[in-house]
């Protein structure tokens, strides 16, 4: 990378960033609409935060009223914070002809694999943010069936059937629009049951739209889903998968749903200021989340 030319790769990186393949099922999701404090700023403990009002408050509804004045209400809220995930790529090292120039091909050609990485990564921990941490009546985790026919795979794990999904709409009842993401696993237990979905589970990536079915949109997701164990408790991010584990398909309104995307950051070494590897060094950090405002109107099924 010239010296007269980070600013170039750095935005380039963000544009890239914000450009990549996007998890479908944070479509319609916007950006919260507040400031990144950022904590620390340069020292290991180094944090991006937003501060973020919610409330519960409802205003009562007087229906036929004839009594005057009308009672006041107090209005009341609440302010949450929410600190960012914070991801970093290893430090890639570049010769000097790789660094040469600033055109947009060489900058991509360096840092395609950095920006993939940071994208898969974030979505990845997105969808497990999402999924609720155990079965509680707020956040209901079902287990798939197979149905009265017991239907399993080889391995013997029961199939989602139609019925698994009307059992988790009436658990959802209340959630308001609901957002299916499917797993891969429930995704081809569903294509399997041509009599109850036909042709309705479609290939929506390709500029069709989302398919609902039992109020459900259907997405879905090829990366790795949240894991949740037999007593129907959520795994921790990253967990290698036991035997009695279950992968999940996630359910959430998306309106319960925060995401923001904070500052990206850019780290470099010239080769000749680091006479020990004689190597450019280059590195990033991006700051992202994905999380439920609170611990409701999410559920999964495994």
């Amino acid at each position: 990378m010239p010296q007269n030319f980070p600013e170039m790769w750095l935005d380039r990186v963000i544009q890239n960033l914000d450009n990549s393949d996007q998890a479908t099922f944070l479509n319609g999701i916007g950006e919260i609409n507040a400031p990144v404090q950022q904590i620390h700023q340069g020292q290991p403990t180094e944090k991006n935060i937003i501060y973020v009002p919610t409330t519960d408050f409802e205003v009562d509804i007087l229906i036929n009223n004839n009594s005057y004045p009308i009672p006041f209400q107090e209005y009341t809220d609440d302010t949450i914070s929410i600190t960012l995930d914070k991801y970093q790529t290893k430090v890639v090292t570049l010769s000097d002809d790789q660094t040469i120039g600033a055109s947009y091909d060489i900058i991509d050609k360096v840092t395609k694999s950095m920006t993939r990485g940071l994208t898969v990564d974030k979505y990845k921990r997105a969808i497990h943010s999402i999924a609720p941490l155990k079965m509680t009546p707020k956040t209901p985790v079902l287990k798939a069936t197979g149905g009265e026919q017991k239907l399993t795979t080889p391995e013997g794990r029961p199939r989602l059937v139609y019925e698994d999904l009307v059992a988790a709409r009436e658990a959802c009842e209340g959630f308001g629009q609901m957002r299916l993401v499917l797993c891969q696993s429930h995704w081809n237990d569903l294509l399997l049951d041509r009599k109850n979905f036909g042709n309705q589970l479609i290939n929506y990536s390709e500029g069709k739209p989302n398919p609902k079915i039992l109020g459900f949109e259907i997405h879905q997701y090829d990366g790795s889903m949240p894991l949740f164990t037999k007593d129907l408790v959520k795994k921790t991010f990253g967990t290698i998968k036991a035997a009695d584990d279950r992968e999940a398909s996630i359910i959430f309104n998306k309106e319960g749903i925060a995401k923001k995307t904070g500052f990206t950051k850019q780290y470099f070494a010239k080769a000749a200021d680091n006479p020990a590897r004689q190597s450019n060094d280059l590195s990033y950090r991006h700051y992202f989340i994905v999380t439920p405002y609170k611990n409701e109107k999410i559920a999964a099924i495994i």
